[in-house]
């Protein structure tokens, strides 16, 4: 069994796992480290897919499903067989929340829709994360994090203004819908203890991802304005943005009206600091090009150690631009305990990154191990569905798990 041991505020919840790859899994590890027990339901065989992906540890597991997938009892069903749709109703009767992200009407197929879980289960929870929802022209359409981005807009946002449209660094469209999952989850939980009975929530990466634009959409409706890229500079704001020290190390500096005076005194821009015109955001921003030459000529001719101790005395927000191993040691993210390991049966000692929900006062939530492909499928069965040795033996023997 691989849930966490010390208990947290979702014990006694039990979430049905039916999701794969990135998005509603991160969604299930969360819940499954604030306590919940959460059964991963499988691919006999294979099991989700992310377990082949790259990169690998050295004794075959994949370092992609150890991201999102810890914590988790993993159980293997072929839910395309009758017998298997049988027991997967049996779990899902006694569930407390359902997660999945087949295409819309898959789960109906197979028996294990919302209308029929929740007749058996008035109280169950049904989170449904796809693509493009529930409804509209391009529900049944297929798509990744990437997709996402580019459909959305966010891609054509992303990088240099005189460069091609980038992605961002990380899987923005996935995980960012992945905590809608858990928003749902946890709103539909809330409810229930008012309402006395569960729901259907529809979680649409292209929604997500349309949401995440509130800023840019805010700028198309008052300017007609069509958002472009602007690399690490703020549209709104001067100065925010990334700047080459003479060291060839880069720093971003971000600062408002009430920093504009220290940070031209700290770059030694006396005559820029003192012009009217700049001493409000508005006008550093009808005047962006003149100030950021300014500025970038001036960290030019610093090295960004000495600069960025100078901007910290200054009360000046600014930061290294670091790259992640970087920024995983750094002293502040060890004092928070972000980086923490786990025991794996097979790969033994990993390390990964803890929740950041803290309880003031409290100890951080528990990190499980990723469960090895069905290593609680007979302990699931017979805990939650209460099949006896000799039923769970016969859907061994027929394939069912």
């Amino acid at each position: 069994m691989n849930t966490p041991t010390a208990p947290g505020p979702l014990a006694g919840i039990t979430v049905l796992d039916f999701s794969r790859v990135l998005a509603a899994p991160m969604a299930t590890q969360i819940l499954a480290e604030l306590g919940a027990t959460v059964i991963k339901v499988e691919r006999p065989g294979g099991g989700d897919e992310t377990r082949g992906f790259e990169p690998r540890l050295p004794q075959g597991e994949s370092a992609y499903f150890f991201a999102f997938n810890r914590g988790k009892r993993s159980i293997t069903l072929d839910l395309k067989n009758p017998r298997g749709q049988e027991v997967a109703r049996r779990l899902a009767a006694r569930a407390d929340v359902v997660v999945e992200n087949f295409l819309p009407g898959a789960m109906t197929r197979l028996g294990l829709g919302y209308e029929e879980l929740s007749a058996l289960n008035p109280e169950l929870v049904y989170v449904s994360a796809t693509g493009f929802g529930q409804s509209g022209p391009d529900r049944l359409r297929k798509g990744y994090d990437t997709v996402f981005q580019a459909l959305s807009g966010v891609m054509a946002m992303t990088g240099q203004a005189d460069g091609p449209p980038s992605k961002t660094g990380v899987p923005v469209a996935d995980m960012t819908s992945g905590l809608w999952v858990v928003i749902a989850a946890l709103t539909g939980l809330a409810g229930r203890g008012v309402t006395g009975h569960g729901r259907h929530f529809d979680i649409s990466m292209m929604d997500v991802q349309l949401s995440l634009h509130a800023l840019n959409a805010a700028r198309l409706f008052a300017l007609d304005e069509d958002p472009g890229r602007t690399g690490t500079e703020h549209p709104g704001r001067v100065p925010s943005a990334a700047f080459q020290a003479a060291d060839g190390g880069w720093l971003h500096i971000s600062g408002s009206d009430q920093h504009w005076a220290s940070l031209c005194s700290v770059l030694g821009l006396a005559e820029l600091g003192a012009d009217p015109a700049l001493r409000h955001n508005k006008g550093r921003v009808v005047q962006r090009d003149r100030v950021m030459t300014e500025l970038r000529a001036a960290v030019a001719g610093r090295d960004r150690e000495p600069l960025l101790k100078e901007l910290r005395v200054a009360d000046i927000p600014a930061g290294e631009v670091r790259g992640v191993r970087e920024a995983l040691a750094d002293q502040h993210t060890q004092a928070r305990g972000v980086v923490t390991q786990f025991e794996h049966p097979t790969e033994g000692t990993f390390r990964a990154l803890r929740t950041p929900l803290r309880e003031t006062g409290g100890q951080p939530a528990p990190v499980g191990s990723p469960p090895l492909l069905g290593a609680d499928t007979d302990t699931v069965l017979t805990e939650f569905a209460e099949l006896g040795d000799s039923e769970i033996e016969g859907l061994r023997a027929a394939g069912v798990i």
